[in-house]
């Protein structure tokens, strides 16, 4: 008894060290993982921050040009106010003359309200003078924006093309080009972190990164990622000075979101890993018990093989001096009975031949052989109903060592004094074997432990009656045996199922 609490105080010991580190290495894979996890949100703050920073230098330089352009169409006007004053009788042509010659950079062409072209400036000058160049111009101004219209003298009316100018047009190529770069900066540039870019509905995806292009197409799935990203963080507005607005939303990267159940997933391979080897170590050990058994049962065959071969001589040489028959007999029921347990260890370790028996017959045999070597106060009895033949799949020799056993053991736990009752039940797949006392009983933490090799409340005995017992009937003969309840200093009853 005292190797099992041992056994128990160990696992216990070894189960809290376990644990303990365990814990250790979740608690420091833990603080690691949210250093790192802290610098990659610094990281992504900063890219944040600057994307920030972008989109308002972005509207601020849109903002710019919008000024322009707006300065731009007050020079064309000024320019064809100029134009309509030199046609009118003014005293002083001075100053409008400067207006028109000081435009230097906007491409304008004048005509009259035929469409006759009056005169052109800013254009290309070697082709001033070619008319289908001129018409080509005219129709390219119009489609950007309406001609100027100008009242001359009696009703006169003449018309005003323009375009941006040269400058104003490069550089609007140039505020394109900085608004293209900053969508695929967003995308492309974002520090590994999942990001969406979408237009003032939020509905509309205008540009995407480190994310599933395919999936976000899904409108069910967009709405739910963004709305998963502004929870995690808020989204950024981007305002380019022409109206809408457009957000920025993007969460925590993959990365980051790999590490947080980082330690979880290391704690379940180690503890797969500790369960793989606990298993393996249980099964080697329980290897090379059942070799162990195998061995000495095999040994102790043969060691009383010798004996016995002896004893059956001697017997025979007894009788043949004149010795008493009736000595004789019992002299040669236990010789029999030498040869039987000889019998059964010779079949531990081989696969014992199982034979349809009549478990009633061989219950009957087996207790009136205890009964006849246990004392007077112990009462024995069999019950199985209305059934005279029960059979089952037996191999009896291995099986009467059974019954045997846990008869003795009974018989032990009353100290000599009570009753064994022993019940066959007859069901439709197994058969039930229920054997109880009326014995000091088993606490209900020992249901499995009395199993055990070693395991035993004698003073004397080596703790094997049960264990062997449990061997015989699960790996010979494909039962199980188990204690079907328990009283303490009421009583015991172990149950067998066999197969029918």
């Amino acid at each position: 008894m005292s190797i099992y609490s041992k056994k128990q105080q160990w696992k216990l010991w070894l189960f809290m060290a376990a644990i303990l580190i365990i814990g250790a290495s979740l608690w420091y894979t833990n603080t690691l993982v949210n250093k790192i996890a802290q610098e990659e949100r610094v990281k992504v703050k900063l890219w944040a921050d600057a994307i920030k920073k972008k989109a308002d230098l972005v509207k601020y330089t849109n903002e710019l040009f919008n000024k322009i352009k707006i300065d731009e169409r007050k020079k064309v006007e000024l320019w064809a106010e100029a134009t309509r004053q030199l046609s009118q009788d003014l005293s002083d042509y001075g100053f409008v003359l400067k207006v028109v010659s000081d435009n230097t950079t906007v491409p304008v062409i004048l005509t009259d309200d035929h469409g006759t072209v009056i005169t052109s400036r800013n254009l290309d000058p070697e082709k001033e003078n070619d008319k289908t160049y001129l018409k080509l111009q005219m129709q390219a101004m119009r489609a950007k924006q309406e001609p100027i219209e100008i009242a001359i003298y009696k009703g006169q009316k003449n018309y005003l093309y323009f375009e941006d100018s040269k400058l104003f047009s490069e550089l609007k190529n140039n505020l394109d080009d900085l608004i293209k770069s900053f969508i695929s900066e967003v995308a492309v540039n974002s520090a590994s972190v999942p990001v969406i870019y979408t237009d003032s509905t939020m509905k509309n995806v205008i540009a995407s990164g480190n994310i599933d292009s395919l999936k976000i197409k899904d409108s069910v799935y967009l709405k739910q990622t963004l709305s998963l990203m502004a929870s995690q963080n808020l989204p950024i507005q981007v305002e380019f000075g022409s109206g809408g607005t457009n957000f920025i939303y993007y969460q925590e990267s993959t990365l980051l979101t790999q590490l947080k159940y980082y330690p979880y997933v290391m704690f379940t391979i180690i503890g797969l890993f500790l369960l793989v080897a606990y298993l393996l170590f249980s099964t080697a050990r329980r290897v090379e018990q059942n070799q162990v058994w195998v061995g000495m049962a095999k040994e102790t065959a043969h060691q009383l093989g010798t004996p016995l071969s002896s004893l059956i001589a001697w017997l025979e040489y007894l009788r043949s001096k004149g010795l008493d028959p009736e000595t004789a007999s019992e002299i040669e029921k236990d010789v029999k009975r030498l040869e039987t347990i000889t019998e059964r260890f010779s079949k531990i370790g081989s696969v014992p031949k199982l034979d349809s028996v009549n478990l009633v017959q061989v219950l009957d045999v087996a207790v009136n052989y205890m009964k006849l070597r246990t004392s007077k106060n112990v009462i024995f009895s069999i019950e199985t109903g209305s059934h005279k033949e029960v059979y089952g799949q037996l191999n009896v020799p291995l099986f009467e060592w059974v019954i045997e056993n846990l008869i003795r053991n009974a018989v032990d736990a009353m100290d000599g004094n009570g009753s064994i009752v022993i019940t066959l039940s007859d069901q439709t797949q197994f058969v039930y074997i229920d054997i109880a006392d009326t014995g000091k009983g088993i606490p209900k933490s020992k249901y499995k432990t009395v199993f055990e090799p070693g395991y035993t409340t004698k003073q004397r005995g080596w703790g094997l009656g049960l264990s062997l017992t449990k061997r015989i009937i699960e790996n010979y003969h494909s039962g199980k045996i188990f204690v079907k309840s328990s009283e303490i200093d009421k009583g015991t009853t172990f149950r067998i199922v066999l197969n029918k």
